[in-house]
């Protein structure tokens, strides 16, 4: 019941700012238990909710009033097999997203311009609500931006929508901004698998072609925990270039152990993609905004 603010990650946690913004969640229920989707009487999980969402904010947070549902999430094993299994869970998820963001819009939204964003399984959600509502230039007209990032954007799905744009530099509005980090010799990911091209945009030059965007264009990568501080920040920590056959985007000057994960192999850094690029989106949202 989005009616309740209860049902709220966040809900319109902000002041004074001009610019909302609706945020998914990223997956934080592995399914340990077996479930394939995340239960809302779950309060260990929803604390991680939270969290995940908190190490994303601050990108957002100076600009904007903040609103996150919770909603039944696919658990992570449902990455792992295929889509026509995991489907009907993926509905589950995507249609208490829906209802939050057609409550968000009916009754807190105001005519107010605001930003859709999500990372891995929010990404995923966020382009959806993309495909199904943004035809309507009432809607598309009012959005600063689409931050899905960590999820694929393909031709597919852009001939199959024409009303998608992505970002083509960094001050276009109403596109969507999508990127997938990786080493240069990654072949494949459950996020882009191998012989799939996915389209994306460098968050260092915020070029769409190949051209390679030297680390000293890299204004801080943060790496932020379950609160929201920032643990560490790097300036310079890695450059990289769209790869012209994956459009994945290729991470340089970093050693692939150093971000070893229990979840992805060496060399896929989906769980960094916001954080390498930390402080170069966070300034990218203010352009977009502005």
């Amino acid at each position: 019941d989005y009616s309740d603010p209860a049902a709220w990650a966040y809900y319109g946690e902000g002041e004074g700012k001009s610019v909302d913004l609706f945020l998914i969640c990223p997956t934080v229920d592995l399914g340990k238990d077996g479930n394939l989707n995340m239960r809302l009487d779950d309060e260990k999980t929803k604390e991680s909710f939270v969290g995940a969402l908190n190490m994303e904010r601050g990108i957002y947070e100076d600009w904007t009033v903040m609103y996150a549902p919770f909603y039944r999430q696919i658990t992570f094993p449902l990455y792992l097999v295929s889509e026509e299994e995991a489907w009907p869970y993926i509905e589950i998820a995507y249609g208490d997203v829906e209802d939050a963001f057609m409550y968000y819009l009916e009754n807190l939204n105001d005519g107010r311009p605001f930003i859709l964003a999500g990372f891995s399984q929010g990404a995923q959600l966020a382009l959806m609500l993309l495909e199904d509502h943004f035809a309507d230039t009432a809607l598309s007209d009012n959005l600063v931006a689409a931050y899905c990032i960590g999820w694929r954007v393909t031709e597919d799905d852009l001939a199959s929508y024409p009303h998608l744009k992505m970002a083509e530099g960094e001050y276009d509005t109403g596109v969507i901004v999508s990127f997938n980090t990786e080493a240069e010799d990654a072949e494949g990911s459950i996020i882009v698998p191998e012989g799939v091209r996915t389209i994306g945009i460098n968050p260092l030059n915020w070029r769409t072609d190949s051209t390679f965007a030297d680390k000293s264009l890299n204004e801080g990568a943060c790496f932020t925990d379950y609160s929201g501080s920032i643990v560490s920040e790097e300036e310079h920590l890695t450059g990289g270039y769209l790869d012209p056959e994956r459009g994945t985007l290729k991470a340089v000057d970093i050693i692939p152990t150093d971000y070893s994960n229990s979840l992805f192999p060496d060399g896929v850094y989906h769980l960094y993609d916001y954080q390498f690029f930390f402080r170069n989106l966070q300034q990218n949202v203010g352009k977009r905004v502005e």
